[in-house]
């Protein structure tokens, strides 16, 4: 159910995060935003979240190594990854269980939304 699913937004771009949590908290679900990898990995926001979605490219920690962070973890959270460098996609391949997309910036609030339904229908 939308209403119960929390989705983690982590991204280190502040306005982007807003605009996330006024789209998900519009559809019906509970959004949860973190500045950063190391924010999100720090935070109950793991154990929470029933689809996470990443920037790439943060400082720090990248999308890709809170991914594989979490997965070492035994924390198996569908993700959407989102990028502004489309070309540049690092290390993220067919093989990554739980990677529903990555979606080049900016995207459609309608696609990003299907992409939500169906890592939401991963973990049901």
């Amino acid at each position: 159910m939308r209403n119960k699913a929390v989705i983690a937004v982590v991204d280190d771009d502040e306005s982007l995060r807003t605009a996330l949590e006024g789209l998900l908290r519009a559809t019906g679900y509970l959004a949860r935003t973190y500045g950063g990898a190391r924010e999100f990995l720090d935070s109950d926001g793991p154990v929470q979240a029933r689809c996470l979605i990443s920037d790439i490219q943060m400082p720090g920690m990248s999308g890709v190594e809170l991914y594989e962070a979490l997965r070492a973890r035994g924390l198996h959270i569908p993700v959407i990854f989102v990028t502004a460098y489309p070309g540049e996609r690092p290390r993220i391949s067919a093989d990554m269980p739980g990677v529903i997309a990555c979606l080049p910036k900016p995207f459609e609030a309608e696609q990003l939304l299907n992409c939500i339904e169906t890592a939401l229908l991963q973990t049901s």
